[in-house]
């Protein structure tokens, strides 16, 4: 791997640790994402807790977070396997911040962010995709579980020497996600969008 990629890969976990969730709400005096709402410093539960503007603020620096060190990467000429441990890294920042008691998100602008850099036909692809299924579900949880499942698929049909680090990436936000999924399971997980009912 070689110092450098060692250095980028320690350095995207303590960029991924700065919490856009925490820093965004204490700029707008909003209650702290993390012991309010779903709990989660995400900018789900801030558009909850404040509104549009300071969530779509979240949603772009979480995005930009992973975008940074992986792009980076890419063009001083790292190997994907070093471009998938930075964008891991970065991810996992997000999730166990250091700066924030390692109390952080759930990763998915972060992780959407990171493997932009491999394309934007992918980024397209995984936008459209959680575009449409929280359209039709209501669920920004099940839009984020089924395009990181549907993530190393796309990501094999345009760039395949990625399609491993991506891999490791959906483990991880699955993971993450264990609790929204029992939620989902028991039909008691909170919808970001709600249908009208139909007279």
């Amino acid at each position: 791997m070689g110092i450098i990629g060692f250095l980028f890969i320690v350095g995207s976990y303590f960029i991924g640790s700065i919490s856009s969730a925490v820093l965004i709400s204490r700029l707008f005096r909003l209650p702290d994402p993390r012991n309010n709402g779903s709990k989660n410093p995400g900018a789900t539960n801030v558009y909850r807790l404040g509104g549009r503007f300071p969530a779509v603020l979240v949603l772009l620096l979480d995005i930009i977070k992973g975008v940074i060190p992986v792009w980076s990467g890419y063009f001083v000429g790292l190997p994907p396997v070093v471009l998938g441990g930075i964008a891991i890294a970065v991810c996992f920042g997000h999730m166990f911040p250091i700066f924030f008691h390692f109390e952080g998100g759930k990763g998915v602008a972060t992780a959407l962010g990171a493997v932009l850099p491999i394309g934007l036909d992918l980024g397209g692809l995984l936008i459209a995709t959680w575009l449409v299924v929280l359209l039709i579900t209501g669920y920004s949880s099940a839009a984020a579980l089924i395009t990181v499942l549907l993530a190393p698929l796309f990501t094999w049909l345009i760039k395949p020497e990625y399609t491993l680090p991506v891999s490791m990436l959906a483990c991880l936000i699955i993971l993450r996600h264990h609790t929204n999924i029992s939620r989902l399971w028991n039909q008691t997980e909170a919808k970001i969008l709600r249908h009208r009912q139909k007279k």
